[in-house]
């Protein structure tokens, strides 16, 4: 996966420090009128992760070179260590897969379910599922919230 987050980064303009700095920043990619996208980088900071929000019309493509499964997808796709993160992913989830370090490709919250960090609506809190997927697209529930 290194290989293919320095080719990504490279393929994005960013330098080879870039990527040795992303173990310790999580880059997001998310549209620049997304309101619970931002919120969800605040999460994200508010939980002690150094955030670069990179604000994009090419999400889509951004899933795509990345390799999120199609059914996964989410409104922002972010990069942390050697893993995607998609969607609203809870930041202690992303700390335990850091600390994991499974071999996979990624966490995801398919969807955006409300009560997910960056979707608060008041007290709703609807049951949702983060999901690790590998390479080839495969899942298995992760965390389960509430």
């Amino acid at each position: 996966m290194k290989k293919l987050s320095l080719a990504f980064s490279l393929a994005l303009g960013l330098s080879p420090l870039a990527t040795a700095q992303a173990e310790e920043t999580v880059t997001v990619y998310k549209s620049p009128t997304c309101g619970c996208c931002s919120d969800w980088v605040r999460h994200m900071e508010d939980n002690g992760f150094e955030v670069n929000a990179i604000n994009t019309q090419q999400i889509n493509q951004i899933k795509a070179d990345a390799g999120v499964p199609q059914g996964l997808a989410s409104c922002h796709t972010a990069f942390v260590g050697d893993y995607i993160i998609e969607g609203h992913v809870p930041a202690s989830d992303i700390r335990r897969l850091l600390a994991e370090a499974p071999a996979a490709r990624g966490l995801s919250v398919p969807g955006m379910p409300a009560g997910s960090p960056g979707m608060e609506m008041g007290d709703r809190q609807d049951p949702y599922t983060v999901m690790l997927f590998n390479a080839a697209g495969q899942t298995q529930p992760f965390a389960q919230h509430p």
